[in-house]
C-alpha cells in the first residue's frame, strides 16, 4: 500500500483520491487568510453597507448552500470551488456568530458554548453513521454534507471565540492572535512529537485557525481606538482575496488521499 508525500497532518495508508485538498502548510497559510477575510468581507456588508447580521447571513447563507451543493455535484477536487466554498463559509461564520452573540444578546461565552455544543455533536453524528471524521474520506455526498456543516460550525465558534478573547477578555486583537497562535503551535508540537490523533489535532487546528484570522481582521479594520489600524474593510478584503487567489494559483493543490 502507497503513503502519502509529506506535509502538515497527512494520512498513512492511501488509495483514491478525496474531494478536499492534502493538508500542507500551504493549506493553512490560505486558510488564514480566508479566515481573515470572512472577517473584514462579513463585516463590510453587515457594517460597511449597513445590512445587519440578519441579513448579511441569509446573503451569505445562500451563496454558502450554493457552493456546497456544487462542491457535491462535482467529480473529483477542484481547487477554485474547494476555496471558495471556504471563504462562504468563513464569512456566513462571521455574521451568524455576530447575530447570535449580538442580536440575540447571549453573549459571547454563550455564544461559543452553543456553537462548540453544535460542532461536537456534528462530529460525533458524522463518526457514528460514518465511522470515521477523517478528511481524507471525505467523497460522497454523506461526507461531504457532515464535513461542511463541521466546517460551518468552527467558522462560527471561531468568530465568537476571537470576540470573546479580544474584547471580554480585554486581550485585545493583537493579544488574542497572539494567544491563538501559540495554540496553534502547541498543536504543532504535539503532531511532531507525539502520537495523538491526527484527525484530532487536524480538526484542533481548523477550529483555532478561525479565532486567529478574526482577531487579525478586526485589528485591520477595527477603529485605532480600539486597537485596530482601522483600515477599508472593502480594501482589506480585496488585498485578501487577491493573496488567497494567488496562493491558490502558485501552490501546489492536491486532493488528499482516501484511506482504507
Amino acid at each position: 500500500m502507497a503513503k502519502t508525500s509529506s506535509g502538515i497532518f497527512p494520512m498513512h495508508e492511501v488509495s483514491t483520491s478525496a474531494k478536499v485538498p492534502a493538508i500542507t502548510l500551504g493549506f493553512w497559510i490560505i486558510k488564514i487568510l480566508a479566515t481573515t477575510l470572512g472577517e473584514t468581507g462579513g463585516d463590510s456588508v453587515s457594517m460597511s453597507m449597513d445590512l445587519g447580521y440578519l441579513l448579511a447571513t441569509a446573503i451569505f447563507m445562500a451563496i454558502f448552500i450554493v457552493a456546497v451543493a456544487a462542491q457535491i455535484r462535482v467529480r473529483g477536487f477542484h481547487p477554485w470551488l474547494y476555496w471558495l466554498t471556504i471563504v462562504a463559509s468563513t464569512t456566513v461564520g462571521t455574521t451568524l456568530a455576530d447575530f447570535a452573540t449580538r442580536s440575540l444578546g447571549i453573549g459571547y461565552a454563550g455564544g461559543s458554548a452553543l456553537l462548540l455544543g453544535l460542532l461536537l455533536a456534528c462530529l460525533l453524528a458524522w463518526h457514528r453513521l460514518l465511522g470515521t471524521v477523517s478528511v481524507a474520506s471525505v467523497q460522497g455526498a454523506k461526507a461531504e454534507l457532515f464535513y461542511w456543516l463541521t466546517i460551518m460550525f468552527s467558522q462560527t465558534l471561531g468568530t465568537a471565540l476571537g470576540d470573546w478573547t479580544a474584547d471580554s477578555a480585554g486581550l485585545g486583537y493583537l493579544g488574542a492572535a497572539m494567544v491563538f497562535g501559540a495554540l496553534l503551535l502547541l498543536i504543532l508540537a504535539l503532531y511532531l512529537f507525539t502520537a495523538v490523533s491526527r484527525t484530532g489535532l487536524f480538526w484542533s487546528a481548523f477550529v483555532l485557525t478561525r479565532p486567529l484570522g478574526a482577531v487579525l481582521g478586526d485589528f485591520l479594520d477595527k477603529p485605532v481606538s480600539n486597537g485596530g489600524l482601522e483600515l477599508s474593510r472593502y480594501a482589506a478584503s480585496a488585498v485578501l482575496f487577491i493573496a488567497i487567489a494567488a496562493l491558490v494559483a502558485l501552490l501546489p493543490q492536491r486532493p488528499a488521499r482516501r484511506a482504507h
